[in-house]
């Protein structure tokens, strides 16, 4: 038996979340149905994250055990091969040690929140970005979001479905990056937390666009964390513009038998040579 990390980059709009469903799709479940036709085994596939419907992950980590004797290249290939047409795409494939977990060994996630400014509808970023046809204020919108940085309970932007033990979360980074296109300004939302509860970037980034728009002031962020009430939460984002961009591990294990150590990936475990 060989664990696998994958790296998977999707796009959320068909799927109702990374989680597998009885009846509807999800992304998990789309994964495990390539591996199976691959493999001919049922597995389950483990990620860092569960993203909501709609949401989207250019590199979600997710690890999976197999039984057949391949090399990871040749599994990333084949995974790719059946998973057609589902827009999802493992972009890294790596054996790593049998105690690695991609949720639990996960020492912080990183997401991204993109808004555009613009009047006229969106094309092909539609799905992908939340359209505000208005200027925002992108300063005192990075003001607000200083107020949600640190230890903190954060019950007014958690979700009433929300399932974790505890409201408390230490937020590591909540920046706000404005950068000037031909398609209309982009406003880039950047999260960063060991851990996020349900809809928290959303509710954070809809509260954050109330203030962009001086409906609220920095202040009031301040309050609403404060208040500890989910009915004093502004405005919850939709999905579209999230993306789940990253995780963070410890630090790297001995290359796995088989392995060849002179050949490294990002996250610093052993990746085998692919063929010439």
């Amino acid at each position: 038996m060989t664990r696998f990390a994958l790296t998977v980059e999707y796009d959320g709009r068909p799927f109702s979340g990374w989680q597998r469903q009885t009846a509807s799709p999800s992304v998990q479940a789309a994964i495990e149905a390539a591996i199976f036709a691959v493999t001919g085994e049922a597995v389950a596939v483990h990620a860092a994250g569960r993203t909501d419907a709609g949401v989207h992950a250019t590199a979600m980590r997710a690890h999976v055990d197999v039984a057949r004797e391949i090399t990871p290249f040749r599994l990333m290939e084949a995974i790719n091969a059946r998973i057609r047409p589902a827009p999802v795409a493992i972009l890294d494939c790596v054996a790593v040690p049998e105690d690695w977990h991609a949720r639990f060994s996960c020492l912080g996630r990183r997401y991204e929140y993109r808004i555009v400014l613009r009047r006229a509808p969106l094309t092909w970023e539609r799905g992908l970005a939340w359209r505000i046809p208005r200027e925002l204020d992108s300063d005192a919108m990075a003001r607000g979001a200083a107020r949600l940085i640190g230890r903190h309970d954060f019950t007014t932007f958690r979700s009433a479905h929300c399932q974790a033990d505890s409201p408390l979360r230490t937020l590591d980074r909540l920046d706000v990056v404005r950068t000037n296109t031909i398609r209309g300004d982009q406003i880039s939302i950047f999260a960063s937390a060991r851990s996020f509860l349900h809809h928290q970037v959303r509710s954070m980034v809809g509260c954050l666009a109330l203030v962009g728009q001086g409906k609220w002031s920095p202040d009031d962020m301040t309050d609403a964390l404060a208040a500890r009430d989910r009915t004093r939460l502004g405005l919850n984002a939709p999905p579209d513009g999230l993306f789940f961009i990253g995780a963070d591990y410890p630090e790297p294990a001995p290359p796995s038998p088989g392995l060849d150590p002179e050949v490294t990936v990002a996250d610093g475990f052993s990746r085998p040579k692919r063929p010439d």
